[in-house]
């Protein structure tokens, strides 16, 4: 059950970010999205570990899964952008 709820939590996060990021560049889709607010997640629980907010074992709730989202489709955007300038 751990599992659905973690895949339920990074969609809602990964639309959320979605709509919080500007541009049209963002990968499309249920799945990319999911994966996004998946990802996010990890992401937020790795920074929040290595700056100390969260301990060892504890991971990042709701709200970073959404920075953290917000965070990869920051960095999707420069890729895509710089992608499109060198081609």
């Amino acid at each position: 059950m751990h599992i659905v709820w973690t895949i339920v939590i990074g969609f809602v996060a990964g639309v959320i970010a979605k709509l919080i990021t500007p541009g049209d560049k963002e990968p499309k889709g249920f799945i990319l999205t999911t994966i996004l607010g998946i990802v996010g997640a990890f992401v937020a629980t790795y920074l929040g570990q290595a700056i100390g907010w969260y301990g060892e074992g504890q991971g990042a709730g709701f709200i970073g899964a959404i920075l953290g989202a917000v965070i990869i489709l920051l960095i999707w955007g420069l890729i895509e952008r710089r992608r499109q300038t060198t081609s």
